[in-house]
């Protein structure tokens, strides 16, 4: 697959709009890039997997996601086209990526070698700052998904879900755009653990829930998160 397919796209990323398309298109050329296409549901990357590119999604989504002995899944984040991976382990002496990387949706991935971006970093500083930047980006998503998460019951992360989404959405009847199983991987427990919690913040009486929303019934319920 052309990257020349791909170069309008390019040029709006913070990472590479101090260059023009002919400046790109001599940048990239086959020995520094590949474009691949990945189906929904594959691993891209497993854990513990080296990591030897930059990676750029232009088309689908990708999730973050760590399973632990349990078997339970964490889905740390989410990217879509025009995303950054890999920035952060590129250069890493232990550069091996320490979470699970999976197509959400059928994607299209650029993967950029090392030699190119080490190249771009060197004769470019709009593209150093921005390379920079995203490293430091996606190092407090990660700082923030802990934060999140540590020290919490399952309860609370359900509340901290409802509380953000109810003033998204303006609305005590929450709808949900994620089935429960995502729900669980998003809070990092198992499905059936986000189930049996649901069931008794229903039989509290703080909400009603079907399959493809939650209705939040005490007003306390959004009041004790804020």
């Amino acid at each position: 697959m052309a990257i020349k397919n791909y170069i309008n796209m390019l040029k709006h990323l913070d990472l590479f709009k101090s260059f023009s398309s002919d400046e790109l298109l001599n940048l990239f050329n086959k020995q520094c890039y590949e474009i691949k296409e990945c189906k929904r549901g594959s691993i891209i990357y497993f854990q513990n997997e080296r990591c030897s590119t930059l990676d750029i999604i232009l088309k689908g989504n990708i999730i973050v996601q760590k399973i632990d002995s349990n078997g339970n899944i964490l889905t740390i984040s989410s990217f879509g086209p025009g995303d950054v991976i890999g920035g952060n382990l590129i250069f890493s002496h232990n550069n091996t990526y320490p979470m699970t990387i999976a197509a959400k949706s059928s994607s299209t991935i650029l993967h950029i070698r090392k030699d190119l971006i080490l190249e771009l970093c060197q004769m470019n500083k709009d593209f150093l700052v921005m390379f920079l930047q995203s490293i430091s980006d996606k190092t407090l998503i990660l700082t923030d998904k802990i934060k999140s998460i540590t020290m919490k019951t399952i309860r609370q992360c359900i509340i901290d879900f409802l509380t953000y989404e109810y003033y998204i959405q303006k609305n005590l009847r929450i709808v949900l755009n994620i089935s429960k199983k995502e729900l669980s991987e998003r809070i990092g427990v198992q499905r059936p653990s986000l189930l049996r919690e649901l069931k008794k913040m229903r039989a509290d009486g703080l909400i009603e829930y079907d399959a493809h929303s939650i209705t939040i019934k005490n007003d306390a319920l959004i009041e004790s998160a804020t």
